[in-house]
């Protein structure tokens, strides 16, 4: 387990490591940043997960399982908030449905946690997750990452999976959402990109998105505005915080 500074959890937990980049939200993906800073420290996990490109770290495309974590959350005896594979992608195209088989057993064992899984590939969510022995558990809140309007296509594949939660993560909003659909989504994150190439996130991006969670009764979390300096542009909205939740559905 390591803590986190995520405003919206409590923990991560990654039995996998390594990703492909996908589509325009990965471009300063900071997962890439921290393997390479990790594969530097020496930590083997991480070796060969990135390669330079120019001045950044980007994506191999390799993935490695890691089978010696699949028992950390059984150790954790306080309950905590956990986000599943901040440094991957549990449903990659290179992880084989066994071992995501192997990480749903233990969040099945383990209900004292709620886990949090993020993918920019929700249809092979959907197309696994429909299978057997996958079931629905209440613990486990299943998303899915659109930045931008091109790729909201991704709500409607969310919605096609089996799930006590479903949540999309509109991190790194880099564009208007504003002709998507939020039904049947019961979570909103939404956040600015940072770190030093960061992209602009236009303040009425963020109404839009909160009036669409209004209307359908999505709880609404602004994380960060974001930039170079993130601490100092604060997650502020109008004069406010927003840390909504989503309610169980049972």
């Amino acid at each position: 387990m390591a803590e986190t500074s995520i405003e919206w959890t409590d923990a991560t937990w990654n039995p996998v490591a390594g990703c492909t980049v996908l589509t325009a939200g990965c471009t300063n993906c900071y997962a890439m940043r921290m393997a390479a800073r990790l594969e530097a420290m020496g930590t083997e996990k991480y070796r060969g997960l990135t390669r330079k490109s120019g001045k950044r770290a980007v994506w191999t495309g390799k993935i490695r399982l890691d089978q010696a974590s699949l028992d950390a959350p059984r150790k954790w005896s306080k309950p905590r908030k956990v986000f599943v594979n901040s440094m991957s992608d549990l449903f990659h195209d290179d992880v084989p449905i066994e071992f995501i088989t192997k990480v749903w057993d233990v969040m099945a064992d383990t209900p004292r946690h709620t886990y949090q899984i993020l993918t920019k590939r929700p249809e092979r969510m959907a197309r696994v997750l429909s299978q057997q022995p996958f079931r629905v558990l209440q613990n486990v809140w299943l998303g899915t990452s659109v930045e931008d309007g091109r790729v909201l296509s991704r709500l409607d594949a969310l919605r096609a999976v089996p799930a006590a939660i479903r949540f999309v993560s509109l991190e790194p909003l880099i564009g208007s959402v504003a002709e998507g659909n939020l039904t049947g989504i019961h979570w909103a994150i939404v956040g600015g990109e940072s770190g030093p190439r960061a992209r602009e996130m236009k303040p009425e991006w963020v109404d839009e998105i909160e009036a669409m969670c209004r209307t359908t009764g999505t709880a609404f979390f602004f994380k960060q505005w974001g930039g170079k300096n993130k601490k100092a542009a604060g997650r502020e909205l109008n004069g406010r915080t927003y840390d909504e939740m989503p309610a169980l559905r049972m």
